[in-house]
């Protein structure tokens, strides 16, 4: 019997196109992808900012992104990665988060990501992101991964060494994931029908 996918829905907080946060996103989701079956989707916070970066309550929030948000709040695995700026993560990325519901990342395994211009920055894994997530009582996963400029050349990964750090963040994310598997089975099998008994 095939094994039912996992769901990860990745938000990228790169405001545009090329970005070097989308490729550490993709980069992360292909590693998973090759040890188990996924169904992946990216939310590029660059593409939905003109309809919610005016907006204060989520109920006045166009359709797309609405369900851009249960999208992130249904998924098996969540990837947030966002640029830095100022030493932290984006505003627009907080912005969009900020729209979550506070119990619906409960227990949900995270694996967080980011880019940056130096390795100055490389601490706002954990000094920003992991207490963020952590508000949400989210699973951030143990290993996180951080990127340079200097890492990617037109926009691709190059150095072997951020190559190795995404490998060892999918091996101690797998671990993990591959205890949801059964979850995600169970929520995909069809429900038996009852009948009315006359």
């Amino acid at each position: 019997m095939p094994q039912t996918p996992l769901k990860i829905v990745a938000l990228s907080g790169g405001l545009q196109r090329p970005s070097r946060t989308l490729v550490l996103v993709e980069e992360l989701i292909e590693g998973i992808a090759q040890a188990i079956p996924v169904e992946s989707r990216v939310i590029e916070i660059g593409n939905l900012v003109p309809q919610f970066g005016a907006v204060l309550y989520r109920p006045q929030l166009p359709a797309a992104v609405e369900e851009a948000l249960v999208a992130l709040e249904s998924a098996d695995l969540v990837i947030a990665a966002s640029p830095v700026f100022r030493g932290a993560y984006s505003g627009l990325f907080k912005h969009f988060l900020d729209f979550v519901h506070h119990d619906a990342l409960i227990d949900k395994p995270v694996l967080l990501a980011a880019t940056g211009g130096s390795e100055r920055h490389a601490l706002v894994i954990d000094h920003q992101l992991r207490p963020l997530f952590s508000f949400f009582q989210s699973h951030t996963l143990p290993i996180g991964v951080y990127a340079t400029d200097r890492d990617f050349e037109n926009y691709q990964v190059r150095s072997e060494l951020l190559r190795a750090r995404i490998a060892l963040a999918v091996s101690r994310a797998l671990p993990v994931l591959r205890q949801l598997q059964p979850q995600a089975e169970r929520a995909a099998a069809p429900r038996p029908q009852l009948h009315a008994v006359a």
